[in-house]
């Protein structure tokens, strides 16, 4: 029998809204999020879901997510574990900045090649800028040194694939059911690995926000057998159930 594994991208924040980019910093779902994120939950019931432990990051829009899609699927009372590890890339300067005002400053390549490569990085942090994550109390116990100041998608699965390893991977292979919410590039960066994309594809793969993708796994290698989106894209944009688990 093999192995199901659950991620969700979380839904759509305020700064995704205003098309702003996000990375550590903490910003709240917009209200099409938290809908979203309640959708999720519903549809994982409906298809009989059932979980023994949930992850997500140490950011807000992500373990919100998780909390709404849980109170629907009637699971809030399941551990849930928060790791920096999962946290979103890290967009270092770039981090508050408008897309579209960051266009008109450094040009729409070079906008791109710091969205979209897979191994460049943004402008980075100093230590002196106040969205250092060393002045954040929720990274005080993690050494200075493993704090990013601006990450590439690369930089994101280096953290991830560790704690994948470490972590999530071992209580896959000892039968525990797990669901994971998360971000866009931390998922991203798991996707890579499970499906042995190659690091030019990945930059084109896009995870939408607030949809339990469903991998499942065989229980020798975690090898993909198949995966799918529970739920499909209504012509509002907002993701509504799907009624056949092989879809």
């Amino acid at each position: 029998m093999a192995y199901k594994l659950v991620l969700i991208r979380h839904g759509e924040s305020v700064w995704n809204q205003l098309d702003k980019f996000t990375g550590w910093t903490d910003v709240e779902l917009s209200s099409k999020g938290i809908q979203e994120a309640k959708a999720s939950g519903i549809a994982l019931q409906q298809h009989g879901f059932e979980f023994d432990i949930a992850y997500t990051s140490v950011l807000n829009r992500a373990i919100n997510t998780l909390q709404y899609a849980l109170e629907a699927a009637h699971m809030t009372w399941i551990p849930v574990i928060k790791d920096w590890h999962l946290n979103e890339r890290h967009y270092g300067g770039l981090q508050g900045r408008d897309k579209i005002d960051a266009v008109e400053e450094f040009g729409d390549y070079q906008v791109k090649v710091w969205r979209r490569s897979f191994g460049i990085r943004p402008p980075l942090l100093s230590e002196y800028d106040a969205r250092y994550p060393a002045n954040d109390d929720r990274y005080k116990d993690i050494p200075i040194d493993e704090l990013p100041i601006g990450e590439s998608l690369k930089d994101t699965l280096d953290r991830v694939y560790p704690y994948w390893e470490n972590e999530l991977k071992p209580a896959i292979l000892s039968g525990k059911r797990i669901i994971i919410s998360a971000h866009g590039n931390s998922l991203r960066a798991l996707m890579k690995f499970l499906e042995n994309i190659s690091d030019k594809k990945i930059v084109d793969v896009e995870m939408p926000t607030g949809q339990p993708l469903v991998y499942h796994l065989d229980e020798k290698n975690l090898r993909v057998l198949k995966k799918y989106y529970l739920m499909k894209q209504d012509k509002n944009g907002f993701w509504q159930k799907l009624f056949s688990m092989g879809k």
